[in-house]
């Protein structure tokens, strides 16, 4: 019997070996999910990550035959989250509610223990939410200016309020201090719930919050809203005016919120899921849903969401260098 050459036999062994791999994917693609998915939410529980995430997997627990159980690991911007996810088992059980927070963040920390575009797989993005500038309703400012004027007055005396370093409120609150030539003290929350009862209590004065938690609240007269972030105005909010509109140009940052599991989680899991999360997503009660939390819902491929990390990722790495912001 005629031998068969050493580098055939190994293209042989690479065949098989690929072959059982992409049968084994399969299989495991068919029979999942095999118990209970958690989604990951880097925030404290009631912010606007929370929000979207419940919204998510309570209709997403239907369609998959497993619960979606809503889990909270905030801190560090969101950063501690994201890692958790980053380095869990890659089997579709473990996801990663996601949001732009997570492409300023690899610009402003010096050093994280993942890399965003690298250790996490894109699925889908969820919805877009315009941020606000508010204010508690005994701030006498009934405007931008008039709240410029009296930040001007009392240099570094006043604070504003964001979901923790890096994130979108804190880079949008350093870009207003720029522009307006003002001295702002930053306090950084573990998310929108801590933040929200602060700035109703009046311990910090200003944020620049998602549209969805203070939302209540501005509608109760509690807070006032003075000028939305995002380039156009948000329907949930049509008489408040953009920033650009305020006189400062240059302003058009919203957050996004994506879902996003383990890199090496197999194609066909995050294909389903995209499928799955995309219906969920298009169906008239979540967009229902949407819009009474001023959210605009998404629902997009998960290349599209990849490109959309690229391009904020170096978007936003471009305005914390202008801005420096740097964390240690």
């Amino acid at each position: 019997m005629k031998a068969i050459p050493s580098f055939t036999r190994r293209r042989v062994v690479q065949t098989v070996a690929l072959g059982l791999a992409l049968a084994g994917s399969s299989a495991m693609a068919q029979t999942w999910p095999t118990r209970p998915i958690t989604l990951i939410v880097p925030f404290a529980a009631g912010g606007t990550t929370d929000v979207l995430a419940r919204a998510l997997a309570d209709k997403l627990s239907q369609s998959l035959g497993q619960p979606v159980i809503v889990e909270s690991k905030p801190g560090a911007g969101a950063t501690i989250g994201a890692d958790f996810v980053a380095k869990a088992k890659p089997d579709g059980h473990t996801l990663l509610m996601g949001a732009v927070h997570h492409t300023i963040a690899s610009s402003v920390y010096k050093k994280l223990p993942y890399d965003f575009s690298k250790d996490l797989a894109p699925i889908t993005t969820v919805a877009l939410v315009p941020n606000v500038l508010v204010i508690n309703a005994s701030t006498p400012a009934k405007n931008v200016n008039e709240l410029v004027a009296l930040l001007k007055a009392s240099p570094g005396k006043m604070a504003y309020g964001s979901n923790g370093n890096g994130t979108a409120q804190h880079l949008i609150g350093t870009q207003f201090q720029n522009q307006t030539g003002t001295d702002v003290i930053h306090i950084p929350y573990k998310g929108s719930g801590p933040l929200s009862t602060d700035l109703l209590g009046g311990q910090i004065m200003m944020s620049f919050d998602t549209i969805t938690p203070v939302l209540p609240h501005i509608k109760a007269g509690k807070l006032r809203a003075l000028a939305v972030t995002t380039a156009k105005r948000s329907a949930a909010l049509p008489d408040v005016p953009t920033l650009e509109e305020a006189g400062l140009k240059g302003f058009n940052i919203g957050t996004w919120f994506g879902v996003l599991a383990p890199v090496a989680t197999p194609k066909d899991i995050v294909a389903r899921l995209n499928t799955e999360m995309v219906k969920v997503i298009q169906s008239p009660e979540f967009r229902s849903r949407m819009a009474e939390i001023g959210a605009e819902p998404i629902g997009d491929t998960s290349a599209q969401m990849a490109q959309q990390i690229a391009s904020e990722t170096e978007k936003f790495g471009k305005l914390v260098k202008d801005a420096k912001v740097v964390i240690e």
